[in-house]
Formats: structure tokens, sequence, C-alpha cells
């Protein structure tokens, strides 16, 4: 059985914090006679980002535009599924985009629009980071990977010293790696851990399905511009990267400025493996919101720069962070927490960037490796 299985939040001392405050939360809709799902906006924002998506590819297929156009597109598309995945996919899989399941259900698939898979998402994000977020071994954001540390539980490395420089280069081939192996170690993963409650048939079914998208996806992205419009395979291929690098990149650093800078804290289990924290608390402790007043970033990236309401919140659809945040930092205050924020989005990257040098640096207690 796996670690994450046998890990539990026990508070030392009980607190009414979340009690607290998911009732006052649910009084601002009852009061504002609105729903937490999404609205009108939503849909909006879900044909603009995906016209933006296919749009440019349809444009790609049928003018064969010139090289250096050709690039904008691809980064334009790098751009929309970035949106698509913050902003559409996120709710959807979280429950948060409608109260018909059916409908968060069908928006959860566009995950596949940039080849990974639904299935191996939820498990990385709604179980493993949503409830063990910054938890070293067990939250996939952070795992050590070898190449960057984020963590200060890992062992320093030689080339950690300089990751401030280089890792924006490995976030930008965080979707690639998605697409072509991390689902399949991640499906490796879940089938051995604890938290698997599936038959080997459902396993074996969800193996098959995951290899057809992707057999799907590589046709749609190769075989047609090749083989149907004629397209010179090494364009398509750059393109192909310039899109999957555009798109990793945004994603990655969104998300890192979130729980990897300065002022989060990254706990550990003892061993019985529990937490000694109220979960709502770790929360609190270990999530930064950034840019709050930037309305069209908010657009976007889906509100994940409000991760504070969304990491106590998530099944809340993200346009109502704005309005619910001011509830949550007076809460917050009441009950001596530290709501953690930084005014704008390049505060915290600075943060990420000095976070990234510190855990590059070995501590007093512990040498290079």
């Amino acid at each position: 059985m796996n670690t994450q299985a046998k890990i539990k939040f026990v508070a030392i001392d009980k607190t009414l914090f979340f009690p607290t405050l998911k009732r006052r939360v649910e009084q601002h809709f009852i009061e504002n006679h609105k729903s937490r799902y999404g609205n009108h906006s939503m849909g909006f924002k879900t044909i603009v980002l995906l016209a933006a998506y296919i749009l440019p590819f349809v444009a790609i297929l049928l003018i064969a535009p010139p090289f250096w156009i050709s690039v904008f597109l691809w980064l334009l598309m790098g751009a929309a599924i970035s949106g698509i995945g913050m902003s559409v996919m996120h709710d959807a899989n979280h429950g948060a985009f409608s109260k018909n399941p059916i409908v968060n259900k069908w928006l959860g698939f566009t995950i596949c629009l940039a080849g990974a898979g639904v299935s191996n998402w939820k498990w990385q994000h709604n179980i493993l980071h949503h409830t063990y977020t910054n938890v070293a071994n067990v939250d996939e954001d952070i795992k050590d990977r070898g190449v960057i540390k984020l963590s200060p539980h890992e062992h320093v490395k030689p080339a950690h010293r300089f990751q401030w420089i280089y890792a924006f280069f490995f976030y930008g081939i965080l979707t690639l790696y998605w697409v072509l192996l991390k689902d399949f170690i991640q499906y490796a993963n879940f089938i051995k851990s604890g938290l698997n409650p599936q038959t080997k048939r459902e396993n074996l079914q969800m193996l098959a399905g995951m290899i057809l998208m992707k057999l799907v996806y590589f046709g749609i992205f190769f075989a047609l511009p090749t083989l149907i419009f004629h397209i010179p395979f090494g364009s398509i291929l750059a393109g192909f990267l310039v899109m999957h690098f555009s798109a990793g990149l945004i994603l990655t650093v969104i998300f890192q400025l979130a729980h990897s800078v300065e002022g989060t804290q990254y706990p550990l289990p003892n061993a019985e493996g529990i937490i000694q924290k109220d979960w709502a608390v770790h929360q609190m402790e270990t999530t930064v919101n950034f840019s709050p007043r930037n309305k069209w970033l908010s657009w976007y990236i889906g509100g994940l720069n409000f991760q504070i309401e969304h990491h106590l919140f998530p099944k809340i659809c993200h346009i109502h962070y704005p309005a619910i945040a001011p509830i949550v930092r007076k809460t917050a205050k009441e009950f001596g927490l530290h709501y953690m924020e930084h005014q704008t989005f390049w505060l915290a990257v600075k943060s990420h960037i000095a976070t990234l040098k510190r855990f590059g640096m070995p501590r007093f207690d512990e040498g290079i490796v």
C-alpha cells in the first residue's frame, strides 16, 4: 500500500475555522441568490478558448501559411489549450463547472485535446495534490524527479544550484512529457496504489481507452496534416513542439506560483502517518494567492490566482472566487491564520525563483549527493 493511503490529518487542537468559513460562504450564495456553479460567462469562455485552439489548426491545414505565421498560430494554440485546461477542464473535473454531472464529465474530457488522460489527471490533481498539498513524496506537483527540487525534504544535487535558471525550460516540456510518458507511469502507480478501487477489467479498459485516445491525438496532429494535406512532417513537428512548450510553460508556472513560493510550508507526517494539523489550516499554510486584482489574468487562468479559495472550496466554480476571497481573508484573520498573497504576478515569479534558489542550496545538515 502506498504512503498516501496511510496519511491522515489529525489536529492536536480542534479549530472552528473551516466550519465557520463554510457557513459564511454558504450564506453568501444564499443571500445573493447565486449558484456555486458556473453561469453563461463560463459557456462564452469555453467557446472562445475552444475556438482559439481549433481555428488556428484549421487555418494551418487549409491555408498552409508561411512558417512564421504558422509558428504564431501554434503559439496561439498552446496558449489556448492552457486556458482550456485551467478555465474549463479544471472546473469540470472538480464538478464545479455545472450542476449537471454529465456536462462536467464531457467537458472534463477536454484534457484529451492536450493528449493527456482524464483519469490520471484526476488521480494526480484531485486526490494527491488537493489532499496532500506540499507533502513530499505524495503531492505529485512537488515530487522529486531528479532535475528540479521543489521540496526542502529532498536531497540536493550539484545541478540544483542552477535550477532557478534552467527550471523554466523543463517546465516547458511538461505537457509533452505527460503525453508521451507520464500518463503510463501514473497508470502503473495507480494500479499499485492502495487507493485503487477498480477491478482488473476496469483497469484494462482504462488503459485501452488511454492508448486509443493518444492514437487519435497523434493521428490528428501528424497523420492528417502530412498524409491528407501534404504539409511537410518537419513543419508539423516543429509547430507541435512549439505548441506544447508554450502550453507547458504557462501551466507549470501558474501552478508553481501557488505553492512553491516563499512562506509556504512543507509538512511531513510522523511515524504513524499523521500530520498534526487541521486539513483546512494545512491548505492555508501551503497555498498562496497572486495578482488578485488582475481581472484579465484571472479570466484566462480560471481563477487560479485565487488558489486559497480553490483549495478550500474546489467544488465552487472559479468565477465566484473574487467574491468569496474577502470572506476567507476575514475569517482567517479572526482565527489567527496567515492569508498569504502576492499583489502582482511578477512578485510571485520573483518569490518562486527565490524558492528555487533556496532549495538548490544544501542545508548545513546535508551534503550534495
